[in-house]
């Protein structure tokens, strides 16, 4: 049954034609694909809209069966129309998206359930492909027909068509724009993982390999996790599908299989670079054998593209040639890739040729910068920050550093702050609390380079204090958004907190639903909720600029006028220092020489090697007294000031500021910095450590804007109340000193509370309030995972294992092949965040390596132990950067409680205690020892260790007996 004719109109003429044929031919392809051909100049909009009101208004004049009969035809047509690989692919689509929605008006799911699942389907995957329009909103649209379509199709059902639904319902979610992407890949592999559970290698062999190639490509794009392992899960699951699509009996998805398998190797961390390169190189050209030009030009274009990427980042060969290469085969893509058939392509590959002209060696250097910006201007046209924000800022950012390289900054301003921007809205979609932070933080990594370009560019502007602003909004992102969402009622006045509040319910609320598929119009409710973020950012920053929004000149007013920061900051090719006090008009930078900054890597190579063997020598004692590491610490850190220039940068300070905050960037988190020598004259006497030169104190922060939040928190005037952790492990001879004399300098029971030995367990942790106390000494074993930094403990009673325990890594922390914690039985760092120290000024962490935190993380996101309990309400951690000597630890410790109980500041306590160890005699230790409340035991303890020195050996005077802690904070 056609449709009626009452009009003259050469295109409606044709479509009845189409579809008599249909009819008559019983949809027979090669028919109707003739007709098409005939008429591609009518394959347009018009068509798609005269198919759409046509048919509407006969469908619903027809009786029921004739309808049903007029709707399968319209089904058909609209199936051929959407796979005719002539005329408009954009117009073709159109038409079938216009098809499948008339005919579900007949194929209605209380009538025809099965066929309305299929054709939700079928229309999924049309918006899936859909050039007009929005891509974002396409791929929604897609996601929630193949949602509608699994209403019917159930996996009790119908197991396969339900299993094929979830595998489009995964591609789907792995293109999805709207939401975190870190999220949308996990539904993608759920979605695979599903369809597995029917498509198997013995029922349907050819769907379960194509399922695996899906999995490896979500597997290749998954956020969450570590990247070397999901690659390594992305190349296993190619080589599964490999099994069954060979050359021979599948050579397209063969060849298909081999591209993807080629963009893993080039992905790959594990194993040898350039080999994985070679390995990469070598795919792609097989899948050529394949996809020729002119059998499959869309698939050899996008692998024309994968080489040029591959020869990109060759390490075999001649540099010069293998950039050649990749702009020949970016080149070739562009035969193919147009902007007017497939304009999303042609901006990627675009970008991609921008990329190689910039990294270009042959030719003339500003011709090929030139040349560059032209290629990564052009994408713009399309890669819109609306549109397509991911892609947006990939582009800006190289587009800055292109511009950098011209040296025209005020351009490469400008693009870095785009790509800025489109950072910190990419992370602000991330629900803070969601417990997806490490999406924020592996977000934060990828685009370090836009704040390292930026900080450069203002640097060459002498716009000192942007160049400051943008080196705090690129550091400790995650704990900043953290500390305001706990600590919100405490920063702000309590109508703004709540205000606040109701900001960010809704954001949550919102996102949710676009996440989940659940909005009526994601467009707008996107929009919305950018409008709400807007909203929050201006009132919060009304109060407390911070995060994006930091301020350093506020900042900087509220310093004293004896205090001096030095912010230390990395970038591509040198070690910048910016020094301020509140009376410097903006602050003074440092900067290196590239060689410099060589230097100092080649030093922390030397200093980390030789402190894991340090690690290994106290396991088994190799050496007699020390190990190397302990016996050059003191000429290490002499060659580390010299290389970092610590004498050149202190000198900037004026002489009255007697008080010094470093923070440092990356790994110089992991070095004791106060301890560092320096010659400068300036002041009293001849300073030797930078302690010497700052009597009120040296401290560190993890960024200005934490230091900032410390300052807000409110804390009792007393430091009264105590609670203890002392020697769960009960193989810490001193420990037992160190805390009972401690205790004696805080409030008895029940302000003060120690456990001890067995008692000390998490459980008893957990049942305690810890937000009632001071003071929180933990006096232990520390453990710091530098794989896995958020696995790092204070190790408890029964926490520790025989290497033959269970081996559930999510559980269990293998330390050396004899044993292992139990990480249930442990305090570790996501413990550490969900503490509550409303009333704590200070947490003390006596354990080895408690201070250390991931250095690898180029975000600088400060993972560690006391970023832990910053977050959770102290102002103030002192923490150690290596494994202790028991004894000087607790020496140090007694003293510097004895310090802050004179009412010394907290830096200042620590330092004296610090220097007063290094330079103690054996006759002046056992002079200050003697007046210690101890027990018998204890004296004697302590006077059999004496009794093996000279009186006037000074026993703990290299930097690693009295070095190792800092303190952190307020």
């Amino acid at each position: 049954m056609a449709m009626t004719d009452n009009t003259s109109d050469a295109q409606l003429d044709f479509l009845l034609e189409v579809l008599k044929a249909i009819a008559s031919s019983n949809g027979n392809q090669q028919v109707v694909e003739k007709l098409l051909e005939a008429n591609t100049d009518k394959l347009n909009q018009t068509l798609a809209d005269k198919l759409r009101d046509s048919a509407t208004t006969t469908l619903e004049e027809l009786k029921p069966d004739q309808a049903t009969s007029l709707a399968a035809v319209i089904l058909i047509f609209s199936t051929l129309i959407k796979q005719f690989p002539l005329g408009d692919k954009a117009s073709n689509i159109e038409i079938a998206i216009t098809g499948y929605k008339v005919i579900l008006t007949v194929f209605t799911r209380e009538v025809f359930p099965e066929y309305w699942a299929m054709i939700q389907n079928i229309l999924g995957n049309a918006y899936r492909n859909r050039i007009i329009g929005e891509k974002a909103e396409n791929i929604e649209n897609a996601i929630a027909c193949y949602q509608e379509a699994l209403r019917v199709l159930t996996f009790e059902a119908f197991p396969e068509d339900w299993a094929m639904t979830q595998i489009n319902l995964g591609n789907a979610y792995r293109n999805r724009i709207i939401g975190e992407k870190a999220e949308n890949i996990e539904n993608a592999i759920a979605c695979y993982q599903e369809a597995l559970r029917v498509l198997t290698f013995e029922a349907f062999p050819e769907d379960w390999a194509m399922t695996q190639n899906n999995l490896g490509n979500a597997y290749g794009d998954r956020i969450k996790g570590e990247k070397a392992q999901n690659i390594e899960e992305a190349i296993a699951c190619y080589q599964e599908a490999l099994r069954v699509l060979t050359f021979d009996a599948f050579p397209i998805e063969w060849a298909m299989t081999q591209n993807n398998l080629g963009i893993a190797y080039g992905d790959r961390i594990k194993g040898e670079k350039a080999k994985n390169i070679e390995d990469a190189i070598a795919c792609y050209q097989e899948a050529l054998r394949v996809l020729t030009f002119e059998a499959f030009p869309y698939d050899w274009a996008m692998t024309q593209i994968n080489l040029g990427n591959a020869y990109g980042h060759r390490i075999k060969g001649e540099k010069a040639k293998n950039i050649e290469d990749a702009i020949a085969c970016y080149q070739q893509a562009l035969r193919v890739f147009t902007f007017e058939a497939f304009p999303y392509d042609w901006a990627i590959t675009q970008h991609n040729l921008g990329n190689a002209y910039r990294k270009r060696i042959k030719g003339e250097k500003a011709k090929n910068i030139e040349q560059a910006i032209a290629c990564l201007e052009e994408p713009l046209r399309l890669l819109t920050f609306e549109a397509f924000p991911q892609n947006y800022l990939d582009t800006k950012n190289n587009l800055g550093f292109a511009y950098q390289d011209a040296q025209n900054f005020r351009e490469a301003y400008k693009a870095f702050d785009a790509a800025i921007k489109t950072v910190e809205f990419l992370r602000d979609e991330i629900i803070s609390g969601s417990r997806v932070e490490e999406y924020k933080t592996k977000l934060a990594e990828k685009h370090h380079g836009s704040y390292g370009g930026m900080v450069e560019v203002c640097l060459a502007l002498t716009n000192i204090t942007a160049a400051i602003d943008y080196v705090e909004r690129s550091k400790t992102g995650n704990l900043v958004d953290e500390i305001l969402r706990r600590d919100l009622k405490t920063i702000f006045p309590v109508d703004v907190a709540t205000q606040l509040e109701q900001y960010r319910d809704e954001i949550a609320a919102g996102q949710y639903q676009i996440q989940q598929g659940k909005a009526e119009n994601p467009k707008v409710l996107a929009q919305r909720l950018q409008a709400l973020r807007q909203q929050r950012n201006d009132l919060q920053d009304h109060y407390l600029p911070i995060g994006s929004s930091f301020n350093f000149e506020q900042f900087q007013q509220k310093l004293d006028d004896h205090t001096a920061i030095v912010e230390f900051y990395i970038t591509g090719d040198k070690l910048l220092a910016f020094i301020f006090t509140s009376e410097t008009q903006q602050p003074i930078v440092w900067q290196s020489e590239p060689k410099d900054l060589e230097k100092l890597g080649k030093w922390i190579n030397g200093y980390l090697r030789a402190y894991n063997n340090h690690k290994t020598w106290l396991s088994n004692r190799k050496y007699p007294k020390e190990s190397p590491w302990q016996r050059r610490l003191n000429t290490r850190l002499h060659l580390l000031a010299k290389i970092i220039h610590i004498d050149d940068i202190i000198q900037q300070i004026p002489p009255e500021c007697d008080r010094l905050i470093l923070i440092p960037h990356r790994y110089l988190h992991l070095f004791p910095l106060h301890a560092l020598p320096i010659t400068s004259q300036q002041g009293e006497g001849k300073p030797k450590i930078l302690m010497d030169r700052f009597p009120a104190g040296v401290s560190y922060a993890p960024s200005c804007q934490l230091l900032q939040l410390t300052q807000t928190r409110k804390r009792p005037e007393e430091f009264t109340h105590l609670f203890a952790v002392q020697n769960p492990s009960a193989d810490l001879d001193y420990t037992p000193i160190e805390v009972d004399v401690i205790k004696r300098y805080f409030n008895p029971p029940p302000d003060t509370e120690v456990i001890v030995e067995n008692d000390a367990t998490k459980a008893a942790i957990d049942s305690k309030p810890l937000n009632s106390y001071h003071c929180l000494h933990f006096s232990c074993h520390g453990y710091f995972n530098y794989q896995e930094p958020r696995k790092s403990a204070l190790i408890l009673a029964n926490a520790h294992k025989p290497a033959s325990a269970e081996t559930n890594p999510e559980r269990y922390l293998r330390i050396s092949e004899e044993e292992k914690y139990d990480l249930d039985q442990c305090l570790t760092i996501d413990d550490v965040f969900e503490l509550q120290l409303k009333q704590c000024r200070l947490v003390t962490l006596s354990a080895c390596e408690t201070g250390l935190i991931d250095y690898n993380n180029i975000s600088d996101e400060y993972i560690g132990l006391p970023s832990g309990f910053l977050v959770a309400g102290s102002p103030a951690v002192v923490s150690s950067l290596w494994m202790l000597n028991d004894l000087s630890t607790a020496l140090l410790m007694i003293k510097f409680y004895q310090n802050l109980r004179e009412q010394i500041p907290l830096a200042v306590a620590l330092n004296q205690a610090q220097l007063w160890l290094r330079d103690s005699t054996k006759e002046e230790l056992e002079e200050w020892a003697s007046h210690l409340p101890l027990i018998l035991s204890h004296q004697e303890q302590l006077g059999d260790w004496f009794y093996k020195l000279d009186s006037m050996e000074k026993p703990f005077h290299n930097p690693y007996y009295w070095a190792a802690f800092v303190a952190i904070g307020n």
